[in-house]
């Protein structure tokens, strides 16, 4: 389908951007790697007067070390988080999600920034910042602000962005549990997208496990943190039957997804299954 016209605009900057964006105001949208909010104009299912692009912005685009955190600008493409010594190092399941999305073409014209901000139930990088402990920056007229991922994602393509704001970095802490992370996933065969993504970040000196973190993507209608895996492991020792019980845990209390292809059911058996393979690789 074609989409309805409009008005497009390409910032040269985060300044020029927000201008923009206020100046045109709730008729607008930001535009970034283009490959969420393009097939919903197609299908009518947005309909922006405006579109405010902002994929050309450099000092969008980066990969720092700051110490205590890795700094990643928001127009940082998945070919770029996939293939960052640093993100390998210090947030592995952060370069395996990137480097599982799509195809080569996708992963180079995406960006991280704009996944996040679309905030698609079935996106690969929600489940992983959640379980990564990261924090989403965020630049408006009034400043910069932290929003921790657990308090970002709020609903069915919601997030805890203002209106008249543009998600320009994420933050993702530097730690023994980070470094020891994995995400694994159920994905659709054509689009790639997880029917279930698992992201597990776990410090598991001692063979037991002293801290653990598990993000979902794909499952509920947005990601979310699995408390009731983590509290089931959390201090146990590594053992096959306990990686088990606290699997059999997952999605537990949770509103799970059913669609065309995968039924609720069948979409809560994964989760418990993807749970378990992911505790058991970091094991």
């Amino acid at each position: 389908m074609i989409p309805e016209s409009f008005d497009y605009q390409r910032a040269g900057s985060v300044r020029e951007a927000l201008t923009l964006l206020k100046q045109h105001g709730e008729n607008a949208k930001v535009l970034a790697g283009g490959h969420s909010l393009i097939p919903t104009m197609k299908l009518r299912l947005a309909n922006p007067g405006t579109l405010i692009d902002i994929g050309g912005i450099s000092e969008l685009k980066y990969i720092n070390d700051k110490g205590d955190y890795l700094a990643i600008g928001a127009g940082t493409t998945h070919w770029m988080v996939e293939t960052s010594s640093l993100v390998q190092q210090k947030a592995p399941a952060l370069s395996q999600a990137a480097g599982q999305i799509g195809d080569v073409q996708v992963r180079n014209r995406g960006t991280i920034g704009g996944v996040l901000a679309h905030s698609d139930p079935q996106a690969d990088y929600p489940g992983v910042v959640l379980a990564l402990n990261a924090t989403i920056v965020a630049e408006g007229s009034g400043g910069e602000r932290t929003i921790e991922a657990v308090d970002y994602f709020t609903g069915l393509w919601e997030t805890a962005l203002g209106e008249n704001e543009i998600l320009t970095e994420v933050r993702i802490p530097v730690d023994s549990a980070n470094a020891n992370s994995c995400y694994l996933k159920f994905p659709q065969p054509a689009s790639r997208y997880p029917y279930v993504g698992c992201a597990v970040a776990m410090d598991n000196s001692g063979g037991n496990c002293s801290e653990v973190r598990v993000g979902f993507s794909g499952v509920a209608e947005s990601a979310f943190r699995d408390s009731g895996v983590e509290d089931a492991i959390r201090g146990q020792a590594l053992k096959d039957e306990t990686i088990a019980a606290a699997s059999a845990k997952a999605a537990e209390g949770r509103t799970v997804l059913s669609d065309y292809f995968v039924s609720e059911e069948y979409r809560r058996a994964m989760a418990q299954v993807y749970a378990k393979r992911a505790l058991a690789q970091l094991s």
